[in-house]
Order: structure tokens, then C-alpha cells, then sequence
């Protein structure tokens, strides 16, 4: 009997897919879509999307006006967004978080005077990408030689000597050159700081191939020829059988498989779930007339990848793949832990201790804890493990998530991440995607604002095969503020005073939630001095107090005040002067019969044309201009209808009288 065995994670890996899901979600929108690239490296996919009208730029200068720009799961240098941002092009990143990681470690530590050590194919896009994103130097090797050569080199030799050298590896390198890399920089570089970014998925995809390559008569690579995580995949099984790599079915041949009794089949990251079928079915159709029956053995659930979810829950309930561990040392991008019953150290990266990427680790654990742990990756030779607690939490919590989406309990977690089209709440160690429509009791045009927030939510949707929940905060908000709206009527009563918070602003006033409701400030009773509009005074989210001025059960309306009686221009004016007070005044207006002057910040006078000057005027512009200070006299205070007569002349009058008195005075004495 022939056997054809399909690789456990053969297919789309996580950034990939989500990167041809995000163009058929703005497809499915009716969005005119074009990519900054070709979206994935596979011709039949990008061939697919261009005859639904997704076109291929090169830069963002190339993007139409209506179109939006997907950058694909390679990621772009910084200058890219740069330059999108200054053309105002609309743009969806689909950049893989494996390879934003490696974007944000290098930017940190080059800022910082590192030098950067990529391990990668200059020529590759997610390569010039991570270059993009160092702020000083940058070196790249595609092979152990080259990285020989390198550090042998002068130039670089005085450079790594005097700075700081960060390490990394472009997502989709060989595993066994990285190993082998890691080990002689480590001899060469005493200020060293290493970060294995290969993607988990590469690197089971290439270990599974070098097993499977292994034991097989002749293997089968399904993917893209420009694909570089497909030939690197080739390369591994090639070592070990003959390997023959194809695009589609139709490039397979009986020749290739005749006289193998065990085939294997893996393909690249970008190859999509239908041409594998395909591929399978046409073996099928090859052998069918041999007398050798054949069987395929495969794994469907390896198709469904998520970033969450690497291994499948059966693995994770394997004794073998579970250890405990005593933690020894805690750094800023990864924790030691002494695991018990084995001589190997454990370390457990900063990204596999929470499902929370905000969270540090020195806040998560402390020395000496002990901790339940998974193992992801074990290396012999260096005598270490690599370990995860999120997934063991993630696998523990997900119980719980099933259980309350049966039962509508309501869950409590915090806000980890804003993405496209949503939040990422986490809570029990699980992440649960909370769709933008259902992240507030009302739509909130920036979800920044939740980030890190405390929320409660209810789970409206489980996919039991892919791990994922899907909640409502919602929800939750509504009906908890129905119950405070009920508490809020049963109690209320006008001059209460709350504490309240300004939700939106109108020209007419500004709505502030006093817990439960919404009553609004009219525009007048925001200041006792004029405003043009009510963001002159308040801004949304500023927390204010207010007392309840009016209410009207039956309609539910609630009108508040904000400004305060002891505020009362009026009455400080009132406390102030009196009829007979000299004042300086600001001129602040002009009429045919006077001006307008401001006594206080609320409170004006008039100062009438014949109260201007001891003499006739024509008009007040010939006397006064507006912002001019003056004295005048208050002469008379209309109280109820809010008027105040101001004169000018009244103060010129005694001093004119006083003139006369004196030069009499004056002429008696020479007399």
C-alpha cells in the first residue's frame, strides 16, 4: 500500500491568514482594494484577488483616491507609513505580530546605540522591512559563512567592540543555520542580546519536515516558487529523500511518484488549504490505476492556525508536554525557571508568560514562585527549554470562557490591545475578540480610550475548533445602566447635586452621564458670562459637577446647571459697589446712543452719548475706542432688569467747578 502523509502544519500560518482574510473582509465591504506587493507569495491566490479587482502597487504614490492599501503579512519599513501618512492614503496593516514584534524589539534597542544582526535574505521584503525599522546600523546574513565573514570583518569588528549587538532572526530562516549562528556569536560577542524571532510555525513546519522527509520514499512541497519559507522547506527535505516542489496539481507527475511506497507532503506558509486537497486528490487520481492501493494520512485540524492556539489541545494534556517550575531569575524579556524533575533550564519569553502583551514580567511573578508550564521548544545541545504559561492559563481559562457563554454569566477582563475592527480582552488567560460595535453602551469613534481599562462582558459566540470567543461589552453596559437608570428616577430630585461626565458637546449645551443617565447643560448655564460654544467651557470626558435644575419623568429628560449662585457676576458686583462708586471700565461695545462698558467679566454699563464728555458729541467713536479703559462714575443699578448708567462726565463736572473755584481764590490774593 502506497502512504501519503500530509505534514501536521502544512498550509497557511497565522500571519498569512490573517492577511488574505483581512482583503476578503474589505472585499466582502465593497472596498477597492490594492496591496503593497503581491499579498502572499502564491500566484493562484493574488491571481484570484486581481480578477475581483485587487491591484499590486509598489508605493504608496501609486495608490487611487478611493482605493485602501493592504500592507501584507511581510510588514514595510517605518518610512512607509511615513510616507502613506503624508499622502493621506488610507491604509490596513496585515503585518504578521511575529514579524511587528521583531520591528518593535530592533527600533527599541538601536534607539538605544545597539547594532543590529539580522538573520535573513537581504533581498526578502520582510528583511528590508525589519532594516526599516532600525534606527542605526543594520547587517544582514543569509548564511552561517556570512555571518563568519562578517564579524571578521574591520569595519564591523570596531563597531561591535564599542556598541551593543541585538540578534534576530528573519521569521521564515532555517532553524539548524540559526542554531548554529547563535552558538558563534555567542563565543564573539561579549554585549550580546539574542531574540529567536522565528516564528513557532517555521520552525515545527521545518522539524516536522526533516522527520517526515526522513522516513519517506519521496517528498512533495506544495507552494509558491518566490515563497522563501517554501524553499527553505525544500532544502530540508531534500538532504534526506528526493524532493520535487509544485505550485498546483497540475504540475505533478506519475513519473515523480512511481515506486514510492511512502510519500510526504508538506507545504509552504502561503499556501492556501484548497490546493493541498487538490494536490492530495490528484495523487489519488495517478496511482489509481496501479495495483498499489493508496491511503492518506492527514491532520485536518492543522489547518485551522491561530495565534493562540499553536498546539492543539490533545498535545497540551500530554504529561510529557507539561512540567512544573520554579522561578530563578526574571529579566524585562523573559523569565528563568528551574524545572523540576529535569536538568535542563527553563525560560519562559515574555510574550508566552500572559496573554496580556502590556504586561510586565516582573509585575506577573516573583522569585521562588512555582508555576505550571508547557513546553514549546527543547534544545539538547544547549541544554535549555523554552516554556509558555499563557497557553497552560489559555487551556485552564478556556473552560471557563464555554461555561459562562452556556450560562451568560458575566466575565470581568482587561482591555489588551486594540485591533482592526475590535478590542482584545483578556480574561482567565484567554483573549477574546470584542467586536467594535459591542465594545461601549454607545459606538466610541476611538477605541484607544478602553485600552487597559477594567471591562465586564458577556460571551455571545464560541468556535470550539479554533479556540476563539467572541464577547459583548455591550451588552452588559446596557443593562447595567438600566438598573442604574431605574435607582437614579426612584430617588431624584431637583437641586441634587452629582458628579457627572461630559459625554458630547452641541452648539445648544453639553450632555453630561450622572451615573446611569444623561442630563444636559444648557449652553446658558455653563458660565454666567457669554460663550459662543460650550466648549469655551467643558470638554468631553472632563468630570464635572452639576445639579439637577428641572426634570420631566414622563419624557425622561433631565436639565442640569453647572454654574454656581457664589460664581454670580451680579452678585459680585452687588457686594462690591453702589450707586456713587468710581470704577475703571473697558469699552467693549459701541451704539448710536452710547457705549458699552465692562465693569466686571459678566457685568456691563452703559455710558450714554451725553454722559461721554462735558461737551456735545457727535457720535461715541469721536470720545472712545473699543478696548480703551476709562473712569467713570456708576449713577444709577436697575437690579431686576440687569441695567447699570455709567458717566464719564459726571467726574469731569466737580473738576471743572474746582478750576473756577481756584483761579477766584487765585485772583482775590493778587488783589
Amino acid at each position: 500500500m502506497k502512504t501519503v502523509t500530509l505534514a501536521k502544519t502544512a498550509g497557511f500560518c497565522f500571519g498569512v491568514s490573517k492577511a488574505v482574510d483581512t482583503v476578503e473582509e474589505l472585499l466582502a465591504k465593497g472596498e477597492r482594494v490594492c496591496t503593497l506587493g503581491p499579498i502572499i507569495h502564491n500566484p493562484q491566490v493574488v491571481e484570484g484577488f486581481a480578477a475581483r479587482g485587487v491591484r499590486i502597487v509598489s508605493s504608496p504614490d501609486e495608490v487611487r483616491p478611493d482605493e485602501i492599501m493592504v500592507i501584507r503579512s511581510h510588514g514595510v519599513a517605518r518610512q512607509v507609513y511615513e510616507q502613506a501618512q503624508s499622502l493621506s492614503v488610507r491604509v490596513c496593516d496585515a503585518t504578521c505580530p511575529f514579524v511587528s514584534k521583531i520591528h518593535r524589539l530592533v527600533s527599541e534597542h538601536t534607539s538605544k546605540g545597539a547594532v543590529a544582526l539580522i538573520a535573513g535574505d537581504p533581498d526578502h521584503p520582510e528583511v528590508k522591512g525589519i532594516c526599516g525599522h532600525c534606527v542605526g546600523k543594520a547587517h544582514v546574513f543569509a548564511s552561517y559563512e556570512e555571518l563568519v565573514e562578517l564579524t571578521e570583518s574591520e569595519e564591523f569588528g570596531k563597531i561591535a567592540e564599542n556598541s551593543p549587538v541585538v540578534m534576530v532572526a528573519q521569521t521564515t530562516f532555517h532553524l539548524k543555520t540559526w542554531e548554529k549562528s547563535v552558538k558563534f556569536a555567542k563565543k564573539h560577542y561579549t554585549n550580546l542580546l539574542i531574540f529567536d524571532t522565528i516564528c513557532n510555525a517555521t520552525a515545527n513546519r521545518q522539524n516536522e519536515a526533516a522527520v517526515l522527509s526522513s522516513e519517506s520514499d519521496v517528498m512533495v512541497i506544495v507552494g509558491g516558487r518566490q515563497s522563501s519559507n517554501t524553499a527553505k522547506l525544500r532544502d530540508v527535505c531534500a538532504a534526506h529523500c528526493p524532493t520535487f516542489l509544485v505550485e498546483t496539481a497540475a504540475e505533478l507527475s506519475r513519473e515523480d511518484l512511481e515506486g514510492a511506497h511512502r510519500i510526504g507532503v508538506t507545504a509552504g506558509a502561503s499556501t492556501p488549504d484548497d490546493i493541498i486537497k487538490e494536490v492530495l486528490s490528484t495523487m489519488s487520481e495517478l496511482v489509481k490505476n496501479e495495483t498499489t492501493p493508496m491511503e492518506v494520512v492527514s491532520d485536518e485540524m492543522s489547518f485551522e492556525e491561530a495565534l493562540d492556539a499553536t498546539f492543539p489541545e490533545s498535545q497540551l494534556k500530554e504529561d510529557s508536554s507539561r512540567v512544573r517550575g520554579i522561578v530563578t531569575a526574571i529579566a524585562p524579556n523573559e523569565v528563568q525557571v528551574e524545572v523540576i524533575g529535569r536538568k535542563q533550564t527553563g525560560y519562559i519569553p515574555a510574550d508566552e508568560l500572559s496573554a496580556d502583551p502590556n504586561a510586565v514580567p516582573a509585575d506577573l511573578v516573583k522569585i521562588g514562585d512555582e508555576l505550571e508550564l508547557l513546553i514549546m521548544r527543547t534544545n539538547d545541545q544547549e541544554g535549555t527549554i523554552m516554556l509558555s504559561k499563557k497557553r497552560i492559563d489559555s487551556l485552564k481559562g478556556w473552560d471557563t470562557i464555554v461555561a459562562a457563554e452556556e450560562s451568560g454569566e458575566i466575565l470581568e477582563g482587561v482591555v489588551a490591545d486594540v485591533i482592526k475592527g475590535g478590542i482584545l480582552v483578556v480574561s482567565n488567560g484567554v483573549r477574546v475578540f470584542v467586536p467594535a460595535s459591542q465594545a461601549s453602551a454607545s459606538r466610541l469613534d476611538d477605541l484607544s480610550v478602553l485600552l487597559k481599562t477594567t471591562v465586564k462582558f458577556r460571551v455571545i459566540e464560541i468556535n470550539a475548533s479554533r479556540r476563539r470567543a467572541v464577547g459583548s461589552v455591550r451588552s452588559v453596559s446596557r443593562e447595567l445602566r438600566k438598573e442604574q437608570e431605574a435607582a437614579f428616577w426612584a430617588q431624584a430630585a431637583v437641586g441634587q447635586v452629582y458628579t457627572g461626565t461630559v459625554k458630547s458637546l452641541t452648539s445648544y449645551g453639553a450632555f453630561v452621564d450622572i451615573g446611569g443617565v444623561d442630563g444636559m447643560v444648557h449652553i446658558s448655564e455653563l458660565s454666567w458670562k457669554r460663550v459662543k460654544h460650550p466648549s469655551d467651557v467643558v470638554s468631553v470626558g472632563d468630570v464635572i459637577e452639576v445639579y439637577i435644575r428641572d426634570l420631566d419623568a414622563e419624557k425622561k429628560k433631565i436639565s442640569l446647571g453647572y454654574r454656581k449662585a457664589e460664581d454670580n457676576p451680579w452678585e459680585i458686583f452687588k457686594s462690591k459697589y453702589e450707586v456713587g462708586s468710581v470704577v475703571t471700565v473697558k469699552v467693549v461695545g459701541m451704539t448710536t446712543f452710547g457705549a458699552f462698558a465692562q465693569i466686571l467679566p459678566g457685568v456691563d454699563g452703559l455710558i450714554h452719548i451725553s454722559q461721554i464728555a462735558d461737551h456735545r458729541v457727535e457720535k461715541p467713536q469721536d470720545e472712545l475706542q473699543i478696548g480703551q479703559e476709562v473712569e467713570v462714575k456708576i449713577t444709577n443699578v436697575d437690579y431686576d432688569t440687569k441695567k447699570i448708567s455709567l458717566s464719564i462726565r459726571a467726574l469731569l463736572a466737580p473738576a471743572a467747578e474746582e478750576a473756577v473755584e481756584e483761579a477766584a481764590e487765585e485772583a482775590a490774593d493778587a488783589e
